[in-house]
C-alpha cells in the first residue's frame, strides 16, 4: 500500500477488519477516507486504527449507514483519528447519544457535522459535538428528539457557524430561529418540512445580522409561514442566489410579486404553491433566474408563463411538471425566449403535443434533460425533431406516453439514457389516456 496516499473511498465495498489494518500500518498521511455502507469490517478492525500508526491525519471522514458499528467501535475512531474536521454519519438508524458522545470528545478541530437520517440522536448529542469545537457546517434530518435546546447550544458555542441544515424536525419552533439570529454568519438555511414554524420565527431571522449574507434558504412544506415572511425575505435578503418555498400553501401573489425585486436570485422552486398570472408577471421582473420550479401548481396557466418567459434569456432549468393547463401557447414563448434552456420537465401536462415539441427542437438547441411523461398526445413524430434540432439531448424520459410506439422508441439511438412505457398515466395524475381530467367521486357528487 501507498504511504503517500492522500484520498481513499472505500465506499459500498465489502472490505474486512484487515483492510483496516493494513491502513493502521501504511495510511501515514491519509487525508480523506470514506466507509459509508461498507458493513464487514467490524469494532476490531477500527480498533487497530486508534492503535496503530495510520489514519492519525485524517480530516475527513465519512461512515454513513455503516451500522455495524458500536460505542466501542466510536471510540475507538475518537482515538486514532483525532484530527477529523469533517464528519459525516448519515443514515445510521444505529446511532445514538453514547456514540457520539465517545467519539467526539477527541475531535478539537471538528468543524462541519453531518448527521441525515439518525433518528435516534437528541440534544445530548448536539451539546457533546458543540462544547469546545469549531462547528462553521451541521446538518440534521429526520429526528423526532432534536429540539429548540440544540439550537440554543449550537447558537451560543458556534458564532461562526454558517451552514444550517435541519430537515423534517418537527420539534424545531421560532424559538430555534429566535437563538440563530444572534449569529452574524449564516449564509444557508434550511429548515424545510419544520412544520411548527411560523412568520414570527422567520421575522426573528430576518432581523438578524446574517439576514444580508444569507445566499440559500429553504422553507418547504413550512406550512403556516405567509406572505408577511415573504415580505421580510425580499427587504432583507438581498445576498439571496436560492429560494425553496415547495407547499408553502398560504403563500399568494401578493406574497411572490416581492421576490421579483430580489437582486440576485437565480433559483426558485413554487412546486405546490398558490402561484398564479401575478405573481409569474412579477418575477419576470428579475432576470437573472436560471433555475425555475412551478411543479403542481394548479393556477399556472399559459398566459402567466408567457409573461414570465418573456425576460427569461438565461433560463437553463425549468420544471412545470403537473401544471394541467399548460399548452404548446406557452410552450412557443418558451421556445423563442429562452433559447440556452438545459434541462425540461412537462411531465403531466396532458395539453402537451407534437407542436411544442417542434417549438423547442427548433430553437433550443442546448437541451440535455427532457422528461415528457405523461403527455399523452405526442406522437412518434417527436423523434423527428428531435433528432435534427436537438443533438446534445442525452437523458429522454416517456413514461405514460400512450400515443408513442415501442418500435419508434427502438429506433433513437442519441440518447444515453432512455425510460418508456406506453402504460395509461397513474389516477393521480388526474387524467386518462386522451388527455381528459378525470372527475372525482366527491365532485361527481356535487355536480
Amino acid at each position: 500500500m501507498c504511504t503517500s496516499l492522500l484520498y481513499l473511498n472505500l465506499a459500498y465495498t465489502p472490505i474486512s477488519d484487515g483492510a483496516l489494518r493494513s491502513l493502521s500500518k501504511f495510511g501515514l498521511n491519509l487525508q480523506y477516507l470514506s466507509l459509508a455502507y461498507s458493513k464487514k469490517f467490524t469494532n476490531k478492525g477500527l480498533n487497530y486504527l486508534a492503535t496503530g500508526k495510520g489514519c492519525h491525519k485524517l480530516v475527513y471522514l465519512d461512515i454513513s449507514g455503516c451500522t455495524q458499528i458500536s460505542v466501542r467501535g466510536f471510540r475507538s475512531l475518537g482515538i486514532g483519528c483525532s484530527d477529523i474536521e469533517h464528519l459525516v454519519i448519515n443514515d445510521m438508524a444505529t446511532l445514538t447519544n453514547s456514540c457520539i458522545t465517545a467519539m467526539v470528545s477527541y475531535y478539537y478541530n471538528l468543524t462541519t457535522i453531518s448527521l441525515l437520517a439518525s433518528p435516534h440522536i437528541s440534544d445530548a448529542a448536539i451539546k457533546a459535538l458543540v462544547q469546545g469545537k469549531r462547528i462553521t457546517k451541521v446538518k440534521i434530518e429526520g429526528n423526532q428528539h432534536i429540539s429548540d435546546a440544540s439550537f440554543k447550544m449550537l447558537s451560543k458555542n458556534c458564532p461562526n457557524l454558517n451552514h444550517i441544515y435541519v430537515s423534517d424536525c418537527p420539534r424545531i419552533t421560532d424559538n430555534s430561529l429566535k437563538s440563530l439570529a444572534t449569529l452574524k454568519h449564516v449564509t444557508v438555511l434550511n429548515i424545510s418540512d419544520c412544520i411548527s414554524i411560523t412568520d414570527g420565527g422567520i421575522r426573528y431571522f430576518m432581523d438578524s445580522p446574517s439576514a444580508s449574507k444569507l445566499r440559500e434558504l429553504n422553507l418547504s412544506n413550512c406550512i403556516y409561514i405567509t406572505d408577511l415572511s415573504l415580505l421580510k425575505i425580499a427587504q432583507r435578503c438581498h445576498s439571496l442566489t436560492h429560494l425553496r418555498l415547495r407547499y408553502c400553501e398560504c403563500l399568494t401573489d401578493s406574497g411572490i410579486e416581492w421576490l421579483g425585486n430580489l437582486p440576485v436570485l437565480n433559483t426558485i422552486d413554487l412546486t405546490g404553491t398558490n402561484v398564479q398570472e401575478q405573481g409569474l408577471g412579477s418575477l419576470s421582473n428579475n432576470t437573472r433566474i436560471t433555475e425555475f420550479t412551478v411543479a403542481e401548481c394548479s393556477g399556472v396557466t399559459d398566459i402567466g408563463l408567457q409573461k414570465f418567459y418573456h425576460n427569461m434569456y438565461d433560463l437553463g432549468y425549468l420544471d412545470i411538471s403537473h401544471c394541467l393547463q399548460v399548452s404548446d401557447l406557452s410552450t412557443k414563448t418558451l421556445a423563442f425566449c429562452c433559447r440556452r434552456l438545459i434541462s425540461l420537465n412537462l411531465t403531466g401536462c396532458p395539453k402537451i403535443t407534437d407542436l411544442s415539441i417542434q417549438y423547442l427542437a427548433g430553437v433550443c438547441h442546448y437541451i440535455y434533460f427532457l422528461d415528457i411523461s405523461g403527455c399523452v398526445n405526442l406522437t412518434d413524430s417527436i423523434f423527428k425533431f428531435l433528432k435534427k434540432g436537438c443533438k446534445r439531448l442525452r437523458v429522454l424520459k416517456m413514461l405514460y406516453c400512450t400515443n408513442i410506439t415501442q418500435e419508434a422508441v427502438k429506433a433513437v439511438t442519441n440518447v444515453q439514457h432512455l425510460e418508456y412505457n406506453d402504460e395509461n398515466p397513474p389516477l393521480w395524475f388526474g387524467y386518462d389516456n386522451k388527455g381528459n381530467e378525470l372527475v372525482t367521486k366527491k365532485e361527481d357528487e356535487e355536480t
